[in-house]
């Protein structure tokens, strides 16, 4: 071994304890005939001293040493008289007698320190550096530490944890797949999976009743912070089993994480709300409930009054900001271009003031008198010293940019706190979601979830209203998993694939296998799939899931160190019989 101890397990309890140590040189300081250097490796940092009068030779060797260099010590455990109580190790130092260099280092191009200086550019092409850093190797730590508890609750509960494949065929009913040319079958593709949700399937027709798999999933799709096109998804099937059984077994498991890897008490049952209630309220299917702010639709309160922005359009909501009444016009200004930018897409914005004498000041005063703009604080349950905020417009678009606004001032007013969690199980979404372009539905989850049994009648006469059997879990308006009850009978299967607009011949094509399992018997079964990097990343306190992933992917799906994707070589393409041809 190249080391007795690591360098953050020394304390004074070592007192006087002859120790060997190997890792990376973090700084040196020279402080007259003394030379201090920081070793850090992955458990912490420790501080060595080479004293000029004790041994010159070693300490001129100190005086060459730079960052990042490998070494190795041999030295003494002795009290430090210029204490660190910042570090674990800062009561103690080593009194070097030996020095190995391992391996010397280029200058970094970027500091490895917790603050660094390296923009997220640099540190994705040197990431082997970027993950010395002690912030990133703590959410991989978390990462281990979330999916080894994951893990213990699963098994307890008699779940399998079985792989599946991960060249398959392609689903395209979803996002884009990621697709690779096979050699042995020239002209033909395998697809990487978006999910293993047929293999699960078919295992619960295998009997293997509980079946969960961390695992990676393909998808090619546009990214932003909380997508990569390779994720890792805690995947979960059940059979016979009910929706309330599903949400029972895995709001335990949340719990579960939440005690053991942040010690935090969930007693109470999390609350759950209806995909309907939560585009009412909250304009969104994954809402933060950490603070209220609800929407308060007001239409027939600001109708007939000639204001024709008001009168022209189908759906006017308002959001009541507490204690914001005192928001200056440049605030104010603020907001309206915010709601404005091309990704919120809102005309523009309309602001009641709540003043402390119990008036009323608006942006449409011209319009309003004061008693037809206090109806409508009213209705908001605005009180002296609050603001209402108020758009118009098409119901889903303007409900999408007044849920930005309400998230917009719900950090402006620190209600958005990292350390607070509010759970929540979003429920009952639509089974459908009609496309206007091709004009056709589409599965709001995927092709295999289950109807509600009561809205099964209405398959026919009106797709549009039957719910799904699917639920979704939600944290501080993060998406963390979601999953449905799937159909299990062959015949309901089939008509999911008429009204989707699949043919015979080709749901056959693509799902045939499955089709013919569930003629041999398939039990009721459901489950879900949390994200395991969101998970992670919601822990951690990050608003991107990359610094969670060992080798993440940039904004543009690159491996900027590795250089990928690349062009492959002709002889390539020739062994798999592709010709490259790139439209403009």
């Amino acid at each position: 071994m190249f080391r007795t101890n690591t360098c953050g397990e020394l304390r004074l309890a070592n007192l006087g304890q002859k120790t060997t140590l190997a890792g990376w040189v973090q700084r040196s300081r020279k402080m007259g005939g003394m030379t201090f250097v920081d070793i850090r490796d992955r458990y912490g940092i420790t501080q060595l001293v080479f004293n000029q009068d004790t041994n010159v030779a070693l300490w001129e060797a100190a005086n060459k040493l730079g960052r990042e260099f490998v070494i190795q010590v041999t030295g003494v455990v002795a009290e430090r008289s210029n204490k660190n109580l910042n570090i674990e190790t800062g009561e103690i130092e080593i009194l070097v007698s030996d020095l190995t260099v391992l391996n010397e280092s280029k200058t970094p191009p970027f500091t490895i320190e917790d603050n660094t200086d390296g923009g997220d550019d640099i540190r994705m092409k040197y990431r082997y550096l970027d993950l010395r850093r002690n912030a990133v190797r703590y959410n991989l730590e978390l990462r281990h530490a979330m999916a080894f508890e994951t893990r213990r609750y699963l098994d307890k509960m008699n779940f399998l944890e079985v792989e599946t494949p991960v060249l398959i065929g392609s689903t395209p009913e979803g996002a884009r797949d990621f697709v690779v040319p096979s050699r042995m079958n020239p002209g033909e593709f395998y697809a990487l999976p978006q999910s293993p949700q047929i293999f699960k399937q078919l295992l619960m027709v295998s009997g293997f009743d509980r079946y969960f798999q961390i695992v990676k999933c393909f998808r090619d799709e546009d990214l932003r912070a909380d997508r990569q096109p390779e994720f890792t998804q805690i995947d979960c099937e059940m059979s016979f089993v009910e929706q309330e059984d599903v949400l029972q077994i895995f709001e335990g498991m949340v719990k579960h994480l939440f005690k053991y890897v942040k010690d935090i008490d969930f007693a109470d049952a999390f609350p759950r709300m209806t995909w309907a209630d939560a585009m009412k309220y909250y304009g969104s299917d994954k809402p933060d409930i950490r603070f209220d702010m609800k929407f308060v639709e007001l239409k027939e309160e600001v109708s007939g009054h000639d204001f024709v922005v008001f009168d022209s359009v189908p759906y006017v909501a308002g959001i009541c900001a507490k204690g914001c009444a005192a928001y200056t016009r440049k605030q104010i200004d603020e907001l309206t271009e915010f709601v404005k930018r091309p990704q919120i897409g809102a005309k523009g914005l309309v602001y009641i003031r709540c003043e402390a004498d119990g008036t009323y000041k608006s942006s449409v005063d011209k319009f309003y008198t004061n008693d037809d703009l206090k109806v409508i604080a009213d209705k908001c349950d605005a009180k002296p010293g609050d603001l209402i905020l108020i758009l118009a417009g098409e119901m889903r678009k303007t409900q999408k940019a007044l849920c930005e606004l309400r998230l917009e001032m719900g950090a402006r007013l620190g209600l958005r706190d990292k350390n607070v969690f509010a759970p929540l199980w979003v429920i009952d979404f639509p089974l459908f979601e009609w496309d206007e372009e091709v004009q056709r539905f589409f599965a709001m989850h995927h092709p295999f979830t289950s109807p509600k049994p009561e809205d099964i009648q209405y398959l026919d006469s009106d797709p549009g209203c039957v719910r799904a059997n699917a639920y979704d879990m939600v944290v501080n308006g993060v998406e963390l998993g979601g999953g449905s009850i799937r159909i299990h009978d062959s015949q309901l299967q089939n008509k999911m694939f008429e009204l989707l607009g699949f043919t015979p011949e080709k749901a056959q094509a693509q799902f045939g296998f499955l089709m013919s399992a569930f003629q041999y018997g398939a039990p009721p079964h459901g489950g879900l799939a949390f994200g395991l990097d969101r998970f992670v990343s919601l822990f951690a306190g990050l608003d991107s899931i990359r610094d969670c992933i060992a080798f993440p992917k940039n904004n543009s799906g690159r491996d900027v160190m590795m250089d990928a994707p690349s062009v492959i070589d002709q002889s390539q393409l020739d062994e798999l019989n592709l010709v490259i041809d790139i439209k403009n």
